[in-house]
């Protein structure tokens, strides 16, 4: 009988291989499928996971539930179970999938947090003259520009300096679905800035747009504490990160220009029930627009 370390290796092998999925994507698998090894080891006795049941599953996300996982955590966790026993049925690991028909317990749908048009003004507009900060510059800048993922924007390579001295950047997004996206002025210069003097810091064949201390491309972790401590820096207390910059163009956009399937487009979401969650308007702007447009509304 194969190990649960090989059944779930097995799995994760073909995520990776065969259905494309990121590295990000398999990584969460791996996480909640060794969540679900470490509830099996909490019960007595000794039970394989081809033989788990729907009242194991059932009573595993109670725990998690009492542990702190809201709805959408396990919505998550659940669907990598799902898929998983899916998995083990089509080869004649386990007789059933225990998960189908178990659903997460409903939670309120958080709106993503979005910095304001002066706050983003606020952490990008400042000096950036040592080597270090020139880079922060150009990422931060691309960020806000262009809402990439930041799996996207560590990925990119310096062969993408003659596209973004077009005024675009070709990313590959989730699902290995190649788009492009519209880079600005300011981050176009923050760009051009850093690729005049990258070759100070990148070791000398690095294809990586951006590079760390040591010459190599730069990892997704220390770009996270690079705007962390950017923010902190310029007295921001709120937990900046690099999606909030992604959530904020994604925002900021959709109120200018009020276009959702170019939003969709750009973010490269598959569904645009993913877009709409940015049309979370601030009530003033809505005022404002109802006011100018509406027939009823206009003053005589």
């Amino acid at each position: 009988m194969l190990s649960p370390g090989d059944l779930i290796g097995g799995y994760l092998a073909e995520l990776a291989e065969q259905r494309r999925q990121s590295p990000h994507t398999v990584d969460s698998y791996r996480r909640d499928l060794q969540t679900l090894c470490a509830l099996l080891g909490e019960l007595p006795g000794e039970l394989s996971l081809p033989a788990v049941g729907s009242q194991h599953i059932r009573r595993f996300i109670l725990l998690l539930h009492a542990r702190g996982l809201g709805g959408r955590s396990l919505a998550r966790v659940l669907s990598a179970w799902r898929g998983f026993y899916r998995w083990l049925g089509q080869r004649g690991l386990a007789a059933q999938n225990p998960v189908e028909g178990i659903r997460a317990p409903n939670s309120p749908k958080a709106l993503p947090k979005a910095l304001t048009p002066e706050e983003a003004g606020r952490l990008l507009d400042t000096a950036a003259d040592e080597l270090l900060n020139i880079r922060d510059q150009a990422m931060f800048e691309l960020f806000y520009s262009s809402g990439l993922r930041l799996a996207e924007l560590a990925a990119l390579d310096i062969s993408s300096l003659d596209d973004v001295a077009a005024g675009e950047v070709r990313v590959l997004g989730k699902r290995s679905k190649l788009r492009l996206v519209p880079v600005g002025s300011k981050a176009r210069e923050a760009i051009a800035r850093w690729a005049a003097r990258r070759t100070e810091m990148a070791a000398p064949d690095e294809r990586a747009l951006f590079v760390g201390r040591r010459g190599g491309r730069l990892g997704v972790r220390m770009i996270e504490l690079r705007l962390q401590r950017r923010a902190v820096a310029q007295g921001m207390l709120i937990g900046v990160h690099p999606h909030m910059l992604r959530h904020s163009f994604a925002s900021h956009l959709l109120q200018s220009s009020g276009d959702l399937r170019a939003v969709q487009d750009m973010l490269g979401h598959a569904s645009i029930a993913s877009t709409q969650v940015y049309t979370h308007l601030d009530f003033q702007h809505l005022s404002l627009v109802y006011d100018k447009t509406h027939p009823r509304a206009k003053r005589k």
